[in-house]
This record gives structure tokens, C-alpha cells and sequence, in this order.
């Protein structure tokens, strides 16, 4: 299983949408609420130079929005 890591906030419809798919789809994941965690928001927009969320990084490969098609593909999710 790759390692996945969904960086949110909490009032982010997008990311409530990213965390359910994820979970039917029983994928597990790391939830980093970045509104809290200042350092987490730093590493994910040095990463990708977004500040938007949802992002979310699948075996350190960074996915920003809720890019199903994409998801699904890295994921093996049919």
C-alpha cells in the first residue's frame, strides 16, 4: 500500500468529498489539518506552490484538488 497524506481544512468541502472517496474506496490515509499545523502548510506549498486544499501526496507525489482520474490511477482504484 502507498503511502497517502491528505493535507485539509477543516470548513473545505473538497476535502470532506477527498476524505470520504478515500475511506469507500478503503484507502488509508494521514489527515493534516494545515489550518493548524503551520508547519505542514509550509512543506505542502514548497512541495506543489499552491496553498489550496485539498492536496495530498501519494508515495511523496503530490496531487493538488480532487483530481479523481488521477487519484484513481496512482491509487489502483478502478
Amino acid at each position: 500500500m502507498k503511502r497517502v497524506i491528505v493535507f485539509s481544512t477543516p470548513t473545505c468541502s473538497w476535502c470532506r468529498k477527498l476524505k470520504s472517496y478515500l475511506k469507500e474506496n478503503r484507502i488509508r490515509f494521514k489527515d493534516i489539518d494545515v489550518s493548524k499545523n503551520q508547519n505542514a502548510a509550509r512543506d505542502m506549498v514548497r512541495k506543489t506552490g499552491k496553498q489550496g486544499v485539498p492536496q495530498m501526496w501519494i508515495a511523496n507525489r503530490p496531487i493538488v484538488g480532487f483530481d479523481k482520474n488521477k487519484i484513481d490511477r496512482m491509487l489502483n482504484i478502478k
